[in-house]
């Protein structure tokens, strides 16, 4: 048998660096997630998108985290303002999981009928529509992880604080439908009774939550039930006054914000007050704190001009602050040509009416914002 020549090994090796160079590099997919949410949470959105983006056209339509590439692009697009691209990405994502029963790291769970119901152009029907698939998806995570608790017995803690989570988050979804219900929705038949029904359940699930107790109280509002509304909103306050602005229990700023229109209608406007120094504590750019907690004032000195004519160096303390708020109101609101005609108006009106009482503002309150601690401290000596 003839010898055979023997293989060049230095042809294999040229043979395999050419394969290795021609060669589509992996990409991991998941990495690629993970890198675009995180570039999401530090706010940068133009990267965050096309790294999802990437992430999605490797995926495919019908691959298996086609869902959760399609929710964090809508989730990308809502925080670049582009609320038709979003509504798009989460309309798909829903075609993926129609019924929110995927792992939520494959883009299931409820957040993106959550926000299909914020986003909605119809509002209304449509909006509690995704609200409910929401809402049913959070009921089923629930029952599954309920079920699974006494199986898992070494996680028992873990599952046990995953579950508040999902109740609360369940809570929410329930209040946002009353909300509509007294809204877009308040000529309905049956809206009360739905409120009544939402904000019974959200208290049960989630007592703990503030915003429940919020809820509660804009209905009993629209109830003509204010008693029963400042109650809620005592409730509410109790849940939080007291702790550090950093505290997770802290609801969010525009929750406060709503909370503060919500004690000012019920007369409670202390408590209007010290929620609105608090809230400029955190953000003193906010144009309507500084309406709200102007007008919160002006309220107060009315009512005290009413009760005690005799005493008018309180009622004119209480409106001089009130006018300090109240300007710089209107120095923002101008400086950032606000959207909110009515509310500039009406801060105008106000202030309009103080000066009316006490004459124009000296010279240097019209120049710039000054801090008022120390008046606004002698305020809180004479409410007590």
């Amino acid at each position: 048998m003839a010898p055979t020549k023997p293989k060049s090994k230095g042809k294999d090796k040229a043979k395999e660096r050419l394969r290795a160079k021609n060669a589509t590099p992996t990409v991991n997919v998941r990495d690629l997630l993970v890198k675009a949410t995180a570039l999401l949470e530090a706010g940068d959105l133009e990267n965050a998108a096309k790294t999802a983006r990437v992430a999605y056209e490797n995926i495919g339509e019908k691959g298996r985290q086609a869902g959760a590439a399609l929710s964090l692009l809508g989730q990308i697009h809502v925080e670049l303002g582009d609320v038709d691209t979003a509504r798009t990405f989460f309309t798909c994502a829903v075609k993926v999981d129609e019924d929110g029963s995927l792992p939520e790291d494959l883009g299931g769970g409820p957040e993106k009928f959550l926000w299909l119901a914020q986003l909605s152009e119809d509002g209304g029907r449509d909006s509690v529509s995704w609200f409910e698939r929401g809402a049913a998806a959070l009921r089923t995570q629930i029952q599954t992880l309920t079920d699974k608790l006494d199986s898992l017995p070494l996680t028992r803690d873990q599952q046990e604080a995953t579950i508040t989570e999902k109740r609360r988050k369940l809570a929410e979804t329930l209040c946002a439908v009353a909300e509509v219900y007294m809204t877009d929705l308040s000529w309905e038949e049956d809206a009360e009774q739905r409120c009544e029904s939402l904000i019974t359940e959200a208290t049960m699930l989630a007592p703990e939550l503030p915003d429940t107790w919020q809820t509660v109280a804009n209905v009993r509002i629209s109830q003509t039930r204010v008693d029963e509304a400042k109650e809620a909103l005592k409730r509410s306050l109790g849940l939080w006054s007291d702790l550090a602005p950093e505290d997770p229990a802290v609801p969010p700023f525009p929750t406060r914000v709503s909370l503060v229109r919500l004690l000012i209608e019920v007369g409670m406007e202390e408590s209007a007050i010290k929620v609105a120094e608090r809230l400029i504590d955190e953000d003193d750019q906010s144009i309507e704190v500084w309406y709200l907690g102007g007008y919160g004032r002006y309220i107060m000195g009315e009512k005290l001009k009413e009760s005690q004519p005799s005493d008018g160096e309180k009622w004119q303390g209480t409106w001089r602050s009130a006018r300090k708020w109240l300007m710089q109101c209107r120095r923002l609101f101008v400086a950032e040509q606000y959207e909110d005609e009515r509310l500039g108006e009406h801060a105008q009106e106000l202030l309009s009416s103080i000066n009316s009482e006490l004459g124009d503002a000296p010279e240097q309150d019209d120049e710039i914002w000054e801090d008022t601690d120390g008046e606004d401290d002698d305020e809180d000596e004479e409410m007590q």
